[in-house]
Formats: structure tokens, C-alpha cells, sequence
């Protein structure tokens, strides 16, 4: 019933505002007839992209080819969150992942070519730094949801598509070659910042009927950046327990970390395509991607521990009278001294190599009433790494530090952390080698019968089937050995953005050698989760008049049905009298799911005017839950004695996020290179996923679970305003344009945790704004772009229990290109050049520092041929 009254208010408002957008527009349209001018350059794909969302049966946004590559392009993301209500987070300084409408990564479907492809992270997001951006040729956002649309995006659904060598009026070939540079403002001992960036793209045709495309691409992005850490904060909501003062527990802090990566990422790709046409009726298409991405990171890291206070009563020996301050119950600040703290001097070394490869055939029989569509598809995503350090550790007298909201984070120590006479060896880290396997696919057939006269233009209709199987193992143990007396050196991280002490340096392979011969499989992280998706949908496609006004849209449902298969492990941890020592056991274990759901929408497209839309759409829109989280494992401790029964889990048995949610999008196309828009949504949303501790029965014992679970839902409700012009009412400044959007949201969907104080769900952002100037002429094109985001809850890494907050960004973007001649071009791009902090907390308190860091800003300059 609830969501009934939600589809009738928003049918209401469609009629409403068309009746009232329509009267505003009763005034005849103006004469935007000019003489036929050949545009290029900016302004070319900024009018590309206003042609493909003129068209569009649903609301969207696009990005042309030509748009991407104007502002800096290191990764897709970077133009993807220049859309209005699209925010990407960044990682190792590139815009990584994106979120829309409010709501993460997780909710955001990726596809490739109109196809669900696999992914390198463990659950099914998208890391869109994996696709060259030289290798696009246009991308879609559909924000509301079609029937013939692939199920998956309740926050949207991201198409990226590649070129079509027989739809392509390009030149044949294009290569491009130069070099990008980060600046941290700092040095690092025998580090270049200084990469390379290369690419060469060929598109012809064979035959009339007939064309080829190959490509090929080269990245080597260098970053040197520092990083401080908080570890989190010793606090009742984790069950932990808490130091007091004055009888009322206060909130310390477990320790931090700063470090410094030097970051060399290397990316090769290589794409292909072969198109066939015979005249109207027959279109077939094979296209081929591979992506390989490799991160050689060397990291330096100092470690200080001890802050915690277990079940203090302060002040006490940790944190002495005079020597600390509190902001509302987290101690922000301190000096710890009296040798109660511990430092470790770390080098260590990060490698991890991920490949995509995805392959798709495509065929289309078009007759003069029918058309029939088949698609298959395959693709595998591989990832693997490796973690490994040297450590060292010593016990300063005392440690000075200051994490404060507000306050730039701060650790200082009167002696010297470097000195090569104060290490002692202490030993090792080391994380796998892990491997991460995902394969997927597809094969989809769509058929459509054109109608003539009545409402109903034609009727489609669509079968798909997908088999995915992701797995995840990990190695454990292996040994690491010294080479003699280490050769230390220090650098200062001065121009990191943080106060800290110098870092201890020494090349991680001169001193070290890792023996992975030793290692032994870990149980306790297996999983292997297959899905089975099989999904259908009916479709009419609308044609007709609302009294004077026109209109065109579709009504359809899409059927889905899901099974999932689980295994992994079951590992009980307990006390062994006979070994006098705890002992895990493993047993294998396995889980099935399914469930069924019908997905019905509406999309309707009035035109007021030739230059005034209004579209409307509703549907029930949901999201497979991500596939690490379907895992079995079980990783149980059972101390019945003390009533210790707890664990944590997967939770193979999750449902999917579920969603009701309404369009309505006014668009203004006053000047064929201008558009106005003005949209408005709201999203029930009726069951989420989150993390949390729950009573679970497992062989007859009740055991308190975290992990993932079902939780409820909440709303979210936002407004777009976007504006694309050149100003062309004015004729000194008619070269020159604006592009900007604001997006304004409202929710009260919240994740899991804390308990006492949930995070908003992941993605939420408040307010997003994106303003371009730019100009367009005589081979120049220019544009300084500004974005700016308020905080947002991320999950920072691969691990979705690990929420934080991320702080407000600001960025700022220059990018100019000019074209020397028709066949050679340069262009010179800046971004992040305010050299905006990264800054994250915990449990939704800003005093809980998680992470605060400084990329610096990054640089491109390349040369572009065209034949």
C-alpha cells in the first residue's frame, strides 16, 4: 500500500508539472535558427552530450568521447564526477570509485557495453581506473530504470561503451605519448615522481561493410604521499573496555601510524573490435578488452601503540594529570610518556597485479516489423597481492600527539626514531599471497514487434542468463630474514601535510628476503560464492498525444530470478587441555540461496514544446547483495566455561537491497548547444545491508555473529539542477561556456553501525557542485573546472565493516589543449591543485581520526597525431 501511494503521488506530479510546464511555455519558442557552423573540440562533445540525452527514453546523463580526455583523465572517474549528483572517492589520489544519487559504490551498477562485467574487488564494485579512457567512446548513466535494462543499480547504471569501427568518423589513427607527474611536496630517497602515458588507436574500414578497430594504451603514474593513521578508539560500543575519568568512561585512542608510500602503478591495455553490416537489416559486432594494472608500492611506516589504556581510571600512568585534553569523550591529545608507549620503524613493500579481460559478440537482425538482438558474453577478473614488511621497534620515552577534528594531525618524540643504534629487530608482516578470481558469463536474447496505430508503438521482450563464480584465498606464515646490519638512511616528511617525525629508509630487497615457500593456506578467509541470475521482461513502448502534448516512454516488468551457492569454512577456535594451548579446527561448509523478484516501471517523456521535455519515471529498482558477503565462512570462538560464544561470519542467506523510487526531470533545450535541467527523485527504500553482531544458532549453540545482515530501509530524496551553455547571447563571449549542476540531498537511511550512533549509509552526500568555464575556438580549448562535495561515509578498502566518514573536498582543475594543425595537438592538464586533504573519522566523530592525507597535485602533458 505504501508503495501504491507513492506511485500515485508521482503520476500526480507528472500531470502537474506538465500542465504547468506546458502553460509557462505557451509563448512561442525562440528562433534559434543559425547557419550551419562545423564545431570541434570541447564544444563538440559538450553538444554530443546534450544530442544523447535529448534522446534518451529515461533520465540520463552522458559523456561523450570527445569529453573524456578534456580535464584530467588518469581515470574515467575523473569525468564521471563531473555529473551532477555523481561523487567519486579517491585512492592513492585518483578518483576510484563512484557513488550517485546518495547511495555507494555498492549500489552502483557497472557495465561494459551493455554488459555485467567481472570485477577484481571482492564484492561486485567497480574501480573504473582499470578502463583506459582512451578506449571510451561514450558513457551512460541511467538514473531511472527501464525494463530492458540489466538489473543491479539502485543508485544508478554506469555504461561504459567502446568503439563501433563502422559508427566511428574519426580519424583512422590517433597516438598519443607524454608525461604526467605528482607533486606530495616532498622528496623520497631515490624516488622519480616524473610518468609516462602513451596510446595508439586504429579504426578502419575493410570492406563498405566491414570495419576494424585496435588500440592500445600505456600508463605509468608515479605518487609519493604520506599518510596518518588513526587505529581507532578503545570504546564500549566495539565490547571493549574503556578507560574512566571522573566515573564516566572516555574514549582513548588504540595508537597511530604516519607513513609514506612511494607508488609506482603501471597499466597496459589493449582493445579490439570487428564490425559487420549488411545494409539495413544485419549489424554484428565482436569487441575484446584486456586491462592489466600493476601497483609496486614501497611503504615507510612508523607505528605507536600503547594508547589504549584498557579499564584505566585516568589519570594514571598513560595519561597523567595536565597531560592530555578531551574533546567530549574521545582523548584527542596527549603526552604519553614514562616509556608506556611503543614505536616501530616499518619498511615494507605492497605489489599487486589485477588483469581484466572481458569479450562480448553481438548480433542484430532488423526486418521491417521485427527486430531480434543476441548478445553473449565473458569476462574474468584476476587479482593478486602481496603485503611484507621489516620492522623495528624501540620504546621512546614519550610521545606527543594531537588528532583533534579541525586540527591538522600531529606526532612528535624528542629523540630521533631513525637513529640506526636504537633498532632492534622485531620482525615481520605479512599478508598472503591472497588471490581473487571472478568470472562471469552472459548471454541475453531481445526481441521486438514495431505495431502500427494505438499507444503502443511496439512490444519487447528478453531472456538473460548469467553464471558468475567469484572466489577469495589467502596464504598465511612465511619467514623473513635479515642480509646483515641494514643500511639506514631518514628522510623528513616535512610537506607530507602533517607534523611527524623523520622516517627511517632502507630498500626493502637490498635487506630482506621473503620465503613464501613456507606459507600455508588460510582456511579462515576461503570463499567461493557461484550465482545463477536468470532474468526476463515484457516491455510495450508508448507513442501518442496527452491532449496536444506528445509523448513517447515504455511500461514493463523484469522478472528476476537468483541462486547462489556458498562455500568456504567453519573454524572453531577453543581450549585444548590435552595440547594446553587454543586450537582451530576447520570443516567445510556450504549454503544455497534464492530469491525471486518482479521489477515493474513506467517511463514517460512529454514534449511541451520542440525545446521543452518532461519525463517522469517510476520504478521498483534493487541490487544483488555483494558477493563477499554471501560467503559461509564461519570463524567461531567457543569458551562455553566463560560464556564467551562469538564469531564473525558471512551471511549467505542476505536479500537484496530493495528500492521504489520516482523521476521527474524538466529539460530546457534552448540553443542546440544549451541545456537547462532541472530534476527531482525520491528513493524508498525498503531493505538494505549493513554490518552488525546478531544471535545466531549454529549446531545447537547460540553464538553472537558479526557480519552482515538485512536491515531496514529509510528514504532518499534529491534535486539536480544542471546547466550547459556557451554563451552564445553574447557576441564578444560567445566562444566561451559554462558548465555546472548542483545537486542537493535528504535521507535518513542509515548503515548499521555504531550502534549508539549509525553512520549514514555509505554514499550519502548532502550537497555535490560541479562549475566549468571554458572556451572553444580557433583550435584552443580550455576549461578550469571546480568540484566541490560535503561529507559522505565511505568504506575505505576492501573490507565494507571498516565505515568511516569522509570529510568535505574541494577540488580545482585546468586543462588546455591546442590543435597546431588538423593532424597534431598538445595539451597541458592540473588537477587537485588546492592540494585538498583526504580526511576521515571514525564511529561518526569527527575527533576519531581515521585517515588523513595529502596527494599533491598532478600534472599531464601530451602530444596527440591524427591521420
Amino acid at each position: 500500500m505504501k508503495h501504491t501511494k507513492y506511485l500515485q503521488a508521482s503520476l500526480a506530479g507528472v500531470l502537474a508539472l506538465a500542465s504547468g510546464a506546458a502553460y509557462a511555455q505557451a509563448a512561442p519558442a525562440a528562433d534559434n535558427t543559425t547557419q550551419d557552423i562545423v564545431v570541434t573540440g570541447l564544444r563538440a562533445s559538450l553538444r554530443d552530450a546534450i544530442n544523447a540525452k535529448r534522446a534518451a527514453m529515461v533520465v540520463t546523463e552522458t559523456i561523450s568521447s570527445k569529453d573524456i580526455g578534456v580535464l584530467p583523465d588518469v581515470t574515467i572517474a575523473d569525468s564521471l564526477a563531473r555529473l551532477p549528483g555523481v561523487t567519486a572517492t579517491r585512492d592513492r589520489g585518483n578518483a576510484s570509485q563512484a557513488s550517485v544519487r546518495g547511495l555507494g559504490p555498492r549500489l552502483v551498477l557497472g557495465l561494459v557495453n551493455g554488459r555485467e562485467v567481472a570485477s577484481s574487488e571482492p564484492d561486485r564494485n567497480v574501480r573504473w581506473e582499470i578502463y583506459p579512457s582512451e578506449a571510451v567512446s561514450g558513457v551512460t548513466v541511467y538514473k531511472s530504470q527501464g525494463a530492458d535494462l540489466i538489473a543491479g543499480g539502485v543508485a544508478a547504471t554506469i555504461d561504459i561503451r567502446t568503439i563501433r569501427p563502422l559508427d566511428y568518423s574519426g580519424p583512422k589513427l590517433t597516438a598519443r605519448a607524454g608525461a604526467q607527474m605528482n607533486d606530495p611536496g616532498f622528496k623520497i630517497p631515490g624516488y622519480d615522481t616524473v610518468g609516462t602515458r602513451g596510446s595508439l588507436q586504429y579504426v578502419t574500414r575493410l570492406s563498405d561493410n566491414l570495419g576494424l578497430a585496435l588500440g592500445g594504451s600505456y600508463q605509468q603514474q608515479k605518487n609519493g604521499y604520506a599518510s596518518f593513521q588513526g587505529w581507532g578508539y578503545n570504546n564500549a560500543d566495539a565490547g571493549n573496555s574503556p578507560p574512566t575519568y571522573n566515573g564516566q568512561a572516555v574514549y582513548a585512542p588504540w595508537g597511530a601510524q604516519t607513513e609514506v608510500k612511494a607508488l609506482k602503478e603501471t597499466r597496459w591495455s589493449t582493445t579490439g573490435a570487428l564490425q559487420w553490416k549488411d545494409g539495413d537489416h544485419w549489424d554484428a559486432s565482436l569487441d575484446v578488452l584486456y586491462s592489466n594494472v600493476k601497483i609496486n608500492e614501497k611503504q615507510f611506516q612508523q607505528w605507536f601503540g600503547g594508547w589504549g589504556d584498557w579499564g584505566g581510571t585516568i589519570p594514571d600512568s598513560t595519561y597523567q594529570a595536565g597531560k592530555f585534553t578531551l574533546a567530549g569523550r574521545d582523548i584527542v591529545g596527549a603526552t604519553v610518556d614514562n616509556w608506556k608507549t611503543t614505536t616501530t620503524n616499518v619498511i615494507a613493500k605492497y605489489v599487486e597485479d589485477k588483469t581484466l579481460f572481458a569479450t562480448g559478440f553481438n548480433t542484430r537482425y532488423r526486418g521491417e516489423d521485427v527486430t531480434v538482438k543476441f548478445d553473449g558474453s565473458y569476462s574474468q577478473a584476476l587479482r593478486k597481492n602481496t603485503w611484507s614488511a621489516l620492522e623495528w621497534v624501540l620504546y621512546p620515552q614519550s610521545v606527543t600527539f594531537n588528532t583533534a577534528a579541525n586540527v591538522v594531525p600531529s606526532i612528535t618524540t624528542p629523540v630521533d626514531l631513525t637513529a640506526a643504534s636504537a633498532q632492534s629487530f622485531a620482525g615481520q608482516g605479512l599478508t598472503g599471497p591472497q588471490r581473487l578470481q571472478d568470472t562471469l558469463g552472459a548471454a541475453q536474447v531481445d526481441l521486438q514487434y514495431k505495431l502500427h496505430g494505438g499507444i503502443i508503438s511496439s512490444l519487447n521482450a528478453g531472456l538473460r542468463f548469467s553464471n558468475r563464480v567469484k572466489s577469495f584465498d589467502s596464504q598465511t606464515g612465511g619467514t623473513v630474514s635479515v642480509k646483515g646490519t641494514p643500511a639506514f638512511s631518514s628522510f623528513s616528511t616535512a610537506g607530507g601535510g602533517f607534523t611527524a617525525p623523520n622516517m627511517l629508509y632502507a630498500d626493502y630487497d637490498a635487506i630482506a628476503a621473503l620465503n613464501v615457500a613456507n606459507t600455508t593456506r588460510d582456511k579462515s578467509q576461503f570463499w567461493r560464492v557461484r550465482e545463477d541470475n536468470f532474468e526476463g521482461y515484457v516491455q510495450a513502448e508508448l507513442l501518442g498525444n496527452a491532449g496536444s502534448v506528445p509523448f513517447y516512454g515504455n511500461v514493463g516488468v523484469r522478472f528476476i530470478d537468483v541462486t547462489t551457492h556458498s562455500g568456504a569454512y567453519q573454524g572453531v577456535t577453543q581450549w585444548d587441555n590435552a595440547a594446553n594451548a587454543n586450537v582451530t579446527s576447520y570443516n567445510p561448509v556450504n549454503s544455497t540461496n534464492h530469491y525471486f523478484r518482479a521489477l515493474p516501471s513506467l517511463n514517460l517523456n512529454f514534449d511541451l514544446q520542440p525545446t521543452l521535455k518532461l519525463r517522469a519515471g517510476v520504478a521498483r529498482v534493487m541490487a544483488r547483495p555483494p558477493l563477499d558477503e554471501l560467503r559461509a565462512s564461519q570463524n567461531l570462538s567457543y569458551y562455553p566455561s566463560s560464556g564467551y560464544l562469538a564469531g564473525s561470519a558471512g551471511n549467505p542467506s542476505l536479500k537484496p537491497f530493495m528500492a521504489t523510487q520516482g523521476d521527474l526531470s524538466l529539460e530546457w533545450y534552448f540553443h542546440k548547444d544549451a541545456v537547462v535541467a532541472l530534476a527531482g527523485y525520491y528513493k524508498d527504500v525498503s531493505t538494505s545491508i549493513g554490518y552488525t553482531t546478531y544471535p545466531v544458532n549454529i549446531g545447537g549453540t547460540t553464538y553472537q555473529i558479526t557480519g552482515p545482515a538485512n536491515g531496514k530501509g529509510g528514504y532518499v530524496a534529491g534535486t539536480e539542477v544542471s546547466l550547459s551553455t556557451p554563451f552564445w547571447f553574447v557576441p564578444a563571449l560567445e566562444k566561451f561556456g559554462v558548465y555546472a549542476n548542483v545537486a542537493l540531498l535528504d535521507s535518513n537511511l542509515r548503515e548499521l553501525s555504531p550502534v549508539s550512533n549509525p553512520f549514514p549509509a555509505v554514499g550519502l552526500t548532502a550537497f555535490t557542485g560541479q562549475l566549468d568555464l571554458w572556451y572553444s575556438d580557433h583550435g584552443i580549448d580550455a576549461r578550469v573546472g571546480l568540484k566541490r562535495h560535503s561529507p559522505q561515509t565511505v568504506i575505505f578498502g576492501w573490507d565494507a565493516s571498516k565505515l568511516t566518514r569522509l570529510q568535505s573536498e574541494t577540488n580545482l582543475g585546468v586543462s588546455v589543449s591546442y590543435a597546431i594543425t588538423k593532424a597534431i595537438s598538445l595539451r597541458v592538464q592540473a588537477n587537485n591543485l588546492t592540494n585538498q586533504a583526504a580526511r576521515f573519522y571514525y564511529a561518526n566523530d569527527p575527533n576519531q581520526l581515521a585517515r588523513y592525507e595529502k596527494y599533491g597535485p598532478s600534472y599531464l602533458a601530451d602530444v596527440t597525431v591524427k591521420f
